[in-house]
């Protein structure tokens, strides 16, 4: 779920690159590869969902492989992150990004080209994880090319395009799916990452600094690790399996292993000499708090999205083009929010930003539950599109007052952590959102006749009030943080 650098600080070789010594266009190209990398990851966990009925009714598998198609690269991606910025300082952070990018590359075209289910599921793992090798190291870079005083401005745009890119991927979905280039159907979605990511690994070989920042004191903490890795594993399989297999025994002892697991991880990270989480991090009241908000929002931003998709293809039968087209009032909602949180209210209002954004998402998401359940059969999307909006809006109001809380304090040397950590938490929330609240989906639908729209509306009708009440508790816990990201300093 985590990644972290190690907290020592050593003095760079001679060759180091400097942000002095580089040219000041070298840095902003760098700074671009690194941005085309994380739209590439973003988009890419959030265009599977939009074509998860295609998928299915494509290479077959039950209800859960679209679950599973959407949380293997979630989960994959936050779990890699525990290792991947540790590797960065031992092996070299240009090489790894380099090394990340290929195998981004060629998982996507796995994807694109996959026969099955369980080989679509396999490349899309394996896509999550090579996605998070490339991420951190292309954040630590930056750190190198940019002198401190530059690089809050630089990392400023990250909640925009956090926000903007989550949003963009269901309607390009939804925009590919209905080209059908050459009956290619929903395989497009991940074949457009090839040459995105062979343009953009041969512009990081060119401008990539041959030295980024790499700590030679890091070390790997394997027992830290190793807990947390697979803590996350054994509470992500049974939320994801249990519904379709009955809820056996082994899927409550695989959670109440998780739980322990993860007590012994604190254990270990308060002994360890080379802790998987940054102390000095974590001792800022608006660095933890910003990520249990995180978790919250994302988690139910992710059910949020996969439930529309569901409730519009399969329940009503409508196409990916039509459901694409009825989130364009929740994207341009978005849009609009983020440009406005970031010119003016996110630096204004501080933590009450935030209470205003889930506020206003918490308003969409209950004028989206009654919509619902009000119109049923006969909703449009036009009696869709002013609750869309609103939701779209207030989570818009969000993004970019929450990145300034997670790593607004952050120092030069702890930047990329914090923003590493922020995406992996990001990733991981939305991995259990989708496998918590898409089984609630799927158990509420199986309590009517199969294949009934009633059914599917329903059943989304109960996961917006559901989601709506977890933004309500995310809500109130932004009261436990500082009214500024700075407080937690001291400074203002």
């Amino acid at each position: 779920m985590f990644v972290s650098t190690d907290q020592h600080v050593s003095q760079p070789p001679a060759d180091h690159p400097t942000p002095a010594t580089l040219p000041p266009r070298t840095a902003w190209l760098v700074l671009a590869v690194v941005f085309l990398a994380d739209l590439m990851d973003l988009v890419d966990s959030s265009v599977a969902t939009l074509a998860g009925p295609a998928i299915r009714a494509d290479l077959g598998g039950g209800q859960v492989t679209v679950q599973w198609v959407l949380s293997a690269y979630t989960a994959a991606f936050a779990l890699g992150l525990v290792t991947s910025g540790r590797l960065g300082d031992l092996l070299g952070r240009r090489r790894l990004f380099l090394l990340g990018m290929t195998g981004f590359t060629a998982a996507s075209l796995a994807c694109g080209l996959a026969p099955g289910p369980v080989f679509l599921i396999t490349a899309r793992t394996l896509q999550g994880l090579c996605g998070s090798v490339m991420i951190p190291q292309g954040l630590a870079l930056v750190k190198v090319v940019f002198p401190p005083e530059r690089l809050r401005k630089a990392l400023m745009p990250i909640g925009p395009i956090m926000g903007l890119a989550t949003v963009a991927g269901p309607v390009l979905a939804g925009w590919l799916l209905h080209l059908n280039l050459y009956g290619s159907r929903w395989r497009p979605i991940f074949l457009i990452n090839v040459p995105l990511g062979v343009a953009a690994g041969l512009l990081a070989r060119r401008v990539l600094p041959r030295r980024g920042g790499e700590d030679p004191a890091a070390r790997l903490d394997l027992a830290g690790v190793g807990l947390l890795t697979a803590a996350s594993a054994l509470l992500i399989v049974p939320l994801i399996q249990g519904r379709d297999l009955g809820w056996p025994a082994w899927t409550y002892a695989m959670m109440g292993g998780a739980a322990v697991l993860l007590g012994l991880f604190v254990v270990s990270e308060r002994r360890s000499a080379h802790p998987v989480i940054a102390p000095t991090l974590l001792r800022r009241r608006s660095f933890v708090g910003g990520l249990v908000v995180v978790a919250g929002f994302y988690a139910s931003l992710s059910a949020f999205v996969l439930v529309v998709n569901l409730m519009l293809q399969l329940g009503l039968g409508w196409t990916p083009l039509h459901t694409g087209l009825t989130l364009v009032p929740w994207a341009a909602g978005t849009a609009a929010a983020v440009l406005l949180a970031g010119a003016v209210l996110a630096e204004r209002l501080g933590r009450a930003s935030l209470q205003l954004g889930l506020a206003v998402a918490v308003a969409g998401l209950l004028a989206l539950w009654w919509s619902t359940a009000r119109w049923g059969t006969d909703v449009t999307v036009w009696r869709l599109a002013p609750a869309l909006l609103v939701t779209g809006f207030g989570s818009g109001l969000v993004f970019v007052p929450l990145v300034d809380f997670v790593i607004g304090d952050a120092t030069a040397e702890e930047v990329g952590t914090g923003a590493g950590m922020l995406n992996a938490v990001q990733q991981f929330a939305g991995a259990v959102g989708v496998a918590a609240l898409g089984t609630v989906f799927f158990s509420r639908a199986a309590h009517a006749p199969a294949h009934s729209p009633h059914s599917y509306l329903a059943a989304a009708a109960l996961v917006f009030a559901v989601t709506a009440a977890l933004n309500t508790v995310t809500l109130l816990l932004v009261g436990l943080l500082p009214r500024h990201a700075q407080a937690a300093h001291g400074h203002g």
